[in-house]
């Protein structure tokens, strides 16, 4: 079963996405800050991880960062999901090395088209 590392301090949008994701038959393991993220990364290595921007503390550009520079981490997905929707977040998420990036509120079928396409689900 892919596994979606869901990473989001926002209750509303854990529970919306995570509803989407799990009618598409993926496990989700969520996360509400990158430290968090972190912990849950140690224990179990997620197929793709979806990353709110604004998060408390780090923040999930800084995460995405740390993600695509670690060998154990840099060949998963990373989908970035922000109110942050601006050609030039855009940008600083691809140089970062996210792999896509969609605006909030989250289309439902954008959302599984890239998780899809990601996954190869």
């Amino acid at each position: 079963m892919t596994t979606v590392l869901l990473v989001e301090d926002s209750l509303t949008d854990t529970e919306m996405m995570t509803c989407y994701l799990r009618q598409a038959g993926l496990s989700v393991v969520s996360a509400s800050s990158c430290e968090e993220a972190r912990i849950k990364l140690r224990s179990r290595r997620p197929d793709l991880v979806l990353l709110d921007v604004i998060l408390p503390g780090q923040s999930g550009f800084e995460l995405c960062r740390e993600l695509k520079t670690n060998v154990n981490t840099e060949q998963i997905p990373v989908v970035i999901c922000s109110t942050k929707g601006t050609e030039a977040d855009k940008l600083w998420g691809s140089m970062l090395g996210a792999d896509a990036y969609l605006p909030k509120p989250v289309d439902r079928q954008e959302l599984m088209k890239t998780v899809q396409r990601l996954t190869l689900v």
